[in-house]
């Protein structure tokens, strides 16, 4: 029997209190149930990765074009989904708060929300804004007592700002705003990544692994509660599709559409 919208919420909820597991990143619905079918037990949209789909731009999707993806993404899969909502598509607290209301809608288990502005020159929103747009989250998805998990974001080494110290300032008051899960994308030492753990303790941390060398064990001993990898399987998917086709528009051959996964397989796997 499918698993309910409430049923993932409490799984998804179960899995923040122990351990660490890995929270891989699908783009469109084949590519959740494939990960599915893998036996991951969570998993969380990407912002980037879903924009390539529909031939946009990473942070040039609507508030419409996400909730209509997630609602399928949910819909699709028998596992709790973590929605990467990006800013809350707007800027203003209560317009946030409307949003994110429509985001847990769609059935996620889980939503983030960032403090990058997108504006190069000021690239993260004023500390008092932000703290504010994550209180407006909160009161959204408490208003009805939905049982989303909000995770607080900030991007500051994303945009060319690795002040740990700062970065810890601003997770430290998402979590007394009302988050339940902290994750600052692109720390990647152990350094850094324990100093955040132990910083927010005892609420459980998200931890960003492109190419790193770390492995889930390590992570693991690092106190990370789970790991994402954000637009990575899309580029991936993305390599193969283009090298291939670059080899038919460049040379006129076909070699390279040997290497693909089988055909067979993938019938079975959706069968």
């Amino acid at each position: 029997m499918p698993a309910t919208t409430a049923d993932k919420r409490i799984a998804f909820k179960k899995m923040h209190e122990s351990g660490c597991f890995i929270l891989p990143n699908p783009f469109d619905v084949g590519s959740a149930r494939a990960l599915q079918h893998l036996g991951f037990k969570a998993l969380a949209s990407t912002s980037a990765g879903f924009a390539w789909t529909i031939g946009k731009a990473d942070n040039r999707v609507t508030v419409d074009d996400v909730c209509n993806h997630l609602t399928a993404l949910c819909a699709a899969v028998d596992v709790p989904v973590n929605a990467d909502f990006e800013g809350g598509f707007a800027i203003e607290p209560g317009r946030v708060a409307d949003n994110v209301a429509r985001g847990a809608n769609t059935g996620v288990a889980g939503l983030s929300i960032e403090d990058s502005t997108g504006d190069a020159a000021k690239p993260l929103f004023e500390f008092k804004l932000a703290v504010e747009r994550i209180e407006a989250a909160r009161k959204a998805i408490d208003a009805n007592n939905s049982g989303v998990l909000l995770t607080g974001r900030c991007e500051a080494f994303l945009w060319g700002q690795p002040d740990l110290k700062m970065v810890i300032e601003r997770l430290q008051a998402y979590s007394g705003a009302g988050a339940d899960c902290l994750y600052a994308p692109g720390i990647k030492t152990k350094e850094e990544i324990s100093a955040v753990v132990k910083a927010v303790a005892p609420k459980p941390v998200n931890l960003l692994i492109g190419a790193s060398g770390l492995s889930l064990s390590e992570v693991a001993d690092l106190g990370v509660r789970r790991i994402s990898v954000g637009g990575s399987l899309a580029r991936m998917a993305w390599a193969g599709f283009m090298k291939a086709a670059k080899e038919m528009a460049e040379k006129g051959t076909f070699t390279e559409l040997a290497n693909g996964y089988s055909g067979g397989e993938l019938n079975k796997m959706f069968k």
